[in-house]
């Protein structure tokens, strides 16, 4: 076990290098730029999204709404709250306000995805399918380095999603039930497997259903709690807040300097959390059926906010306003340059403390369970993106489905074995696997989504409802999956409208 720890920790130093933040946040601000601010500018149009259903009868496929509450099932579980604890104890208070500028910026990089995500899906055992896989090997003209990089990610989501983030979620529900109620890690490990299985056995209709209660359910809640400790603390509020700014730009006096520290952890940390750039959500948003694809882009854009802004501003809050955090002076946690709670861990504890300090033991149990919902949600959403991985790889074959279903339940178990220093390791190499190959992808891709982008823009200028038609920006569907919106666009006479610039056909 000391040898796997050790590797673990050698490839994360390497996947996880510095150089990995500033291309990150790099690709952010360009497809910013090149999307004319996207995720600014149409935020009305997100909202409006949302609520938008397809009337594609043929697919078993996802609404707006449950691929949203898929993805913010996914997106929200322990990188918002034991994530955003462990940017604060490394970065200190000034980590939050990184985590909020790589969530709007990080939103175009998940707007960008998702619309490739939805141009290229296609159809495979009666319901939608796409994500990066196919974007890669349909999207370059070179067939032979899109297959490569297809399949790189493929092995990346098996490292990820498949293997080494469930085993962490599962690690973090079992250290908070533990600490909530002392059930036995391997109590909570074959719970979760339990749970988990008899829905993601479903498939992806039920795994929506399911999240499209959950995961609106959770959120609230937790704004509510939040809300409860800013008025239990409304004295500290305003400091609360200097904090936050002065040192995220090493003008406080104690967190000076660590400024450094604070960036880049609120940079990866806010990467982890809402998932921009890493292709988990155009794995999901691919299973909707909408009436063109930048609509569904923005939906996920929105889910990004929600993660960051919302959900993991909640933690920091709490945990700030509470006072339950120390911070690391020397970027390992070895020294320490504030200790506020001695001998507590950090990562979940803080927020368990901040709990039990303003609203007493109870606080910590119910966060023990939300946390464990909110985990189960992950869970759900990671079943999905492997299962959707496997249909690309091996097509048409319920027989690999079931055999992938049965063994991502027993990595989900495998989280019970690893500490928790460890299994942070684990989680980052995951994600930062997809995060290179995906992003990658996606910026080699960029013409093709401003294509389907001014297609978008075109057309609501002009007063329309948006509706796709693939071979108008060169992409071909095999599957007509964007038949139905095709003949509404010739119906309405797209095709000989001069505003919208299409060849007539």
């Amino acid at each position: 076990m000391e040898v796997f720890v050790t590797v673990m920790n050698a490839i994360n130093d390497i996947i996880w290098h510095p150089v990995m933040c500033v291309f990150l946040m790099c690709a952010a601000v360009w497809f910013t730029v090149r999307l004319r601010g996207i995720q600014v500018c149409r935020f009305k149009d997100m909202v409006k999204c949302l609520t938008e259903k397809g009337d594609n009868k043929k697919d078993t496929g996802l609404s707006a709404f449950q691929a949203f509450a898929t993805t913010v099932g996914g997106r929200v579980g322990t990188g918002n709250i034991a994530g955003t604890a462990t940017a604060i104890f490394m970065g200190g208070p000034g980590a939050l306000f990184w985590m909020w500028i790589t969530a709007i910026l990080g939103a175009s990089t998940g707007i960008v995805e998702c619309i490739l995500g939805q141009a290229y899906k296609t159809r495979n055992l009666g319901e939608l399918t796409g994500g990066p896989a196919f974007y890669m090997s349909n999207g370059f003209k070179n067939k032979k380095v899109g297959r490569i990089l297809a399949v790189l990610f493929c092995i990346a989501v098996f490292i990820g999603p498949g293997f080494l983030l469930p085993a962490m979620q599962t690690q973090t529900a079992a250290t908070a039930i533990k600490g909530a109620f002392g059930i036995p890690f391997i109590v909570v490990g074959i719970g979760m497997v339990l749970i988990v299985g008899v829905v993601t056995m479903g498939g992806i209709k039920r795994i929506g259903q399911v999240a499209e209660v959950l995961a609106p359910i959770m959120c609230g809640i937790y704004f509510l709690i939040t809300i409860a400790i800013f008025v239990m603390n409304y004295k500290e509020i305003p400091g609360m807040f200097g904090s936050i700014f002065a040192s995220a730009f090493g003008k406080d006096a104690i967190f000076g300097g660590i400024v450094g520290s604070a960036v880049a952890w609120g940079i990866k940390r806010g990467f982890f959390s809402n998932d921009a750039g890493n292709g988990m959500s155009p794995l999901i948003s691919a299973t909707t059926d909408t009436s063109h694809p930048v609509k569904q882009g923005l939906v996920q854009g929105l889910s990004v906010y929600i993660d960051t802004l919302l959900v993991c501003s909640c933690t920091g809050f709490c945990i700030l306003l509470a006072g339950t955090y120390n911070v690391a002076a020397d970027g390992t946690g070895a020294v320490l340059l504030v200790e506020q709670v001695p001998g507590i861990q950090y990562g979940i504890s803080f927020m368990q403390e901040a709990l039990r300090v303003s609203i007493g033991k109870t606080g910590a149990m119910f966060l023990a369970v939300m946390l464990f919902i909110f985990i189960f949600t992950t869970m759900l959403s990671y079943s999905y993106q492997l299962e959707s991985t496997c249909k690309y790889l091996w097509g048409e074959n319920k027989v690999v489905v079931t055999i992938v279903r049965i063994l991502f339940l027993i990595f989900c178990l495998f989280g019970i074995l690893i500490d928790g220093d460890t299994i942070w390791s684990m989680g980052d190499i995951g994600v930062g696997c997809m995060l290179w190959v995906n992003t990658f992808s996606i910026l080699l891709l960029t013409p093709q989504v401003i294509k389907i982008v001014r297609d978008y823009e075109k057309q609501k200028n002009a007063g329309l409802d948006p509706l796709f038609d693939p071979e108008t920006v060169g992409i071909k569907d095999e599957a007509n999956v964007w038949g139905p919106y095709v003949e509404k666009k010739k119906a309405r006479g797209d095709y000989k409208n001069p505003d919208l610039g299409y060849i007539k056909k």
